[in-house]
């Protein structure tokens, strides 16, 4: 499945490059989100199944902080193509790593399968539905209005397919995802967290990038550059945090990350002003950066700790839709209050609207809080992560 993602994912890329039209790009994008949310989050099962217990902390750290350099690089990166070659060679430069990557992992990587003996396609058909409805709800709401009869069905279609999928597994013989597990701290509360800071994270990523382009006059590569002390910090960060987690468990990185995250924001709020010097900005970026960095590394250790070995996936996978899902509703919240405090019409309109909104991401980091301080303080053991699920051993129980 892994190849199967990293090929879909590049072919992508390259039809993107090759799109010429709006419509064929977005088409071409929506294959290669495909192929991506197919990559992601078995990533974090590979790791998870070639290291123990006792190391895994600072693998996921590893992982957790080449995620970062990958984000920090997007933006750095993608301004430089744009003003020096074209916006289609963001999608070429994929293309060769994928090619790379697909015949080693096919020859390198360790197989495992999970313990399922069939797919739940009722229970899969569901929560996309549900998902995607409510996705698409706060994607339109800037348009039409959050309270829009479009908006509000979306919202309550959303509502009605998660609770039929609720429903569905609490009876489906071999569940994608057992309920049981959310009455686990630790799968319960990391779900919580990554919500809140994806909640606040993109939407502030969203307004930043924005910030320097259009309330400070900087360039796409001048934007990326100045954003890099941010983005930057996992890469450095994030190792560290997982290193240390192994030993002093997951729940006060993900405290004190969140805690830094909503003060760094905070702080970028309060000192913006129009002509603003990046001196002033700096600061408040490193702090938020630092915050994210401690939180990427251990929540993916805390949720895939939380389920049985074999469901890793599983764990990592949800813990994934959840991120995206907040990212999406944290765009939307932060882009309303924008547009009901300010405008793209002049810098100075564009930060009446930025303060407000870069102080609800805050907040929005700082609401996780509550769930990282409800995480479980030491960390598991490898014979925890080993005990079966009651909703899977009927599936390995002989026939």
């Amino acid at each position: 499945m892994y190849v199967i993602g990293l090929s879909v994912f590049t072919a992508a890329s390259a039809a993107a490059a090759l799109s010429s039209s709006a419509e064929a790009l977005i088409v071409a994008r929506v294959v290669q989100g495909a192929g991506a949310a197919t990559v992601l989050p078995l990533t974090l099962t590979l790791i998870s199944d070639a290291f123990p217990a006792g190391k895994r902390g600072a693998a996921i750290g590893m992982w957790g902080g080449l995620s970062g350099l990958g984000v920090a690089a997007g933006p750095l990166l993608g301004g430089a193509i744009i003003e020096g070659i074209s916006w289609q060679w963001i999608f070429w430069i994929n293309v060769p790593v994928g090619l790379v990557l697909i015949p080693l992992s096919a020859l390198r990587l360790r197989e495992s399968r999970g313990p399922r003996p069939q797919l739940d396609l009722a229970g899969l058909g569901l929560i996309a539905a549900g998902l995607f409805a409510l996705t698409w709800a706060p994607v339109r709401a800037p348009v039409t209005g959050w309270g829009s009869v479009e908006v509000v069905a979306w919202l309550i279609a959303g509502a009605l397919f998660t609770a039929a999928f609720v429903a569905w597994e609490r009876r489906a013989p071999h569940p994608m995802l057992p309920l049981s597990y959310f009455r686990r701290r630790g799968f319960s509360t990391a779900n919580g967290v990554v919500f809140c800071q994806f909640l606040s994270l993109l939407g502030a990523l969203f307004l930043i990038t924005q910030l320097f382009q259009t309330g400070l006059g900087d360039s796409p590569l001048e934007a990326g550059l100045r954003i890099l002390p941010w983005t930057g910090m996992p890469m450095l960060v994030a190792p560290i945090a997982g290193v240390l987690a192994d030993r002093f468990g997951n729940r006060p990185f993900m405290v004190l990350g969140l805690t830094l995250q909503a003060a760094g924001l905070a702080w970028v709020a309060a000192v913006t002003e129009p002509g603003a010097a990046y001196g002033d900005l700096v600061g408040g970026l490193i702090v938020a950066g630092i915050g994210i960095a401690m939180c990427f590394p251990t929540v993916a250790g805390a949720v895939v700790a939380s389920v049985p070995a074999a469901d890793t996936g599983v764990a990592a996978g949800a813990n994934n839709a959840l991120r995206e899902v907040g990212g999406v509703f944290g765009i939307a919240i932060v882009a309303a209050v924008f547009a009901g405090n300010g405008s793209y019409a002049s810098p100075s309109s564009f930060i009446d609207g930025f303060k407000p909104a870069l102080y609800v991401s805050a907040a929005l980091a700082a609401a996780g809080i509550v769930a990282g301080l409800l995480a479980p303080g030491r960390p598991r053991t490898e014979a925890a992560t080993t005990i079966a699920a009651p909703d899977l051993v009927a599936a390995r129980e002989p026939k």
